[in-house]
């Protein structure tokens, strides 16, 4: 059985790391929570806002749930900070809701990777501003 990798892997310098946050960012800019969910271990822990997220089954469903919610959506990520096998990232996406109300959502994740480059833990906090549609910049 071969053994999953998703390149880079740790240790980071600061071009891999810029390079993990960018993939990352065109993942979720995807909106597949199957492709997504790859990029993680499968027994990821997350912790998103108040909710808890375990393993990739978890993450298909909480991910597809969410972009069923969050019409519209549009991520930008941008490295705050890493080690060896951790990455800080700060981020804000915009998005519209069922009555078409924008929002900018802000936030921090800090990540945790294992030796083939899968995160194996994710922990998000986030806050939503609700926007005007001229307020957009994503």
């Amino acid at each position: 059985m071969a053994i999953e990798q998703k390149f880079p892997l740790p240790p980071f310098t600061e071009e891999s790391a810029r390079e993990k946050v960018q993939l990352a960012e065109d993942a979720w800019n995807s909106q597949d929570p199957e492709k997504v969910s790859k990029a993680y271990t499968v027994d990821t822990e997350w912790r998103n806002r108040a909710q808890f997220v375990n393993g990739r089954e978890e993450v298909v469903a909480f991910l597809t749930d969410k972009w069923q919610k969050e019409k519209n959506y549009k991520l930008k990520k941008e490295l705050w900070a890493f080690t060896d096998s951790r990455i800080a990232v700060r981020f804000e996406y915009e998005y519209q809701n069922s009555q078409g109300q924008w929002f900018r959502a802000y936030g921090n994740e800090n990540w945790e990777f294992d030796q083939h480059g899968l995160m194996r833990k994710r922990y998000a906090s986030i806050n939503d501003l609700p926007i005007a549609a001229n307020e957009r910049r994503l």
